[in-house]
């Protein structure tokens, strides 16, 4: 045999390509590889978009956390400070029950109206009004009945009697008046 004759009979050596039962990637043509540009394009910009987004939500995050931080030291801030205003409305009354624990006889008493006088003061400086209940008609968004009596010289449901003065500040209420209610 000659040695062409061997190479017809002798099987050829495959390459790793189709060894591995692939076939070698023909060629592109030129609309194919344009498309694929295309898409390679695009992959990117949506990578980058995602990425943006990515990026715009950890912001949008973080802000907001930080957001609910603020409104929470805004909150506490605000919270001293309504308290200790408050608390300094009424020191003056705390100072002259100080000062009337060292009193006798009549300057006791006169102290007290003081006191009292000086603690409505700082009541009204910090907008709470007592409730004007007697003599009314008995209100149930302001007053809580807790006495009934029958007197045919009051009117029907009148207030008759305040047992514990009751207090609004501005239009809610702060404690309901405890009233005693005729008919």
């Amino acid at each position: 045999m000659t040695d062409e004759e061997k190479k017809i009979e002798e099987p050829t050596e495959k390459a790793p390509e189709e060894a591995a039962g692939t076939e070698k990637p023909e060629k592109k043509s030129r609309k194919e590889k344009a498309a694929d540009k295309k898409l390679e394009k695009e992959l990117e910009e949506t990578k980058a978009e995602l990425a943006e987004i990515k990026d715009s939500h950890l912001r949008l995050a973080a802000e907001y956390d930080n957001f609910k931080k603020r409104t929470a030291r805004e909150k506490e801030d605000l919270y001293f400070l309504a308290k200790s205003d408050v608390i300094r409305k009424l020191l003056p009354v705390f100072d002259n029950l100080e000062r009337a624990g060292g009193a006798t006889g009549e300057a006791l008493e006169e102290g007290v109206k003081m006191i009292l006088s000086s603690f409505r003061e700082a009541l009204t400086g910090i907008d709470v009004q007592e409730i004007e209940a007697l003599g009314k008609p008995f209100d149930p968004a302001l007053c809580e009945a807790v006495f009934h009596e029958d007197d045919p010289e009051k009117g029907e449901n009148e207030v008759t009697q305040i047992l514990q003065k009751g207090y609004v500040c501005g239009d809610k209420v702060i404690r309901h008046a405890m009233v005693k209610v005729a008919n």
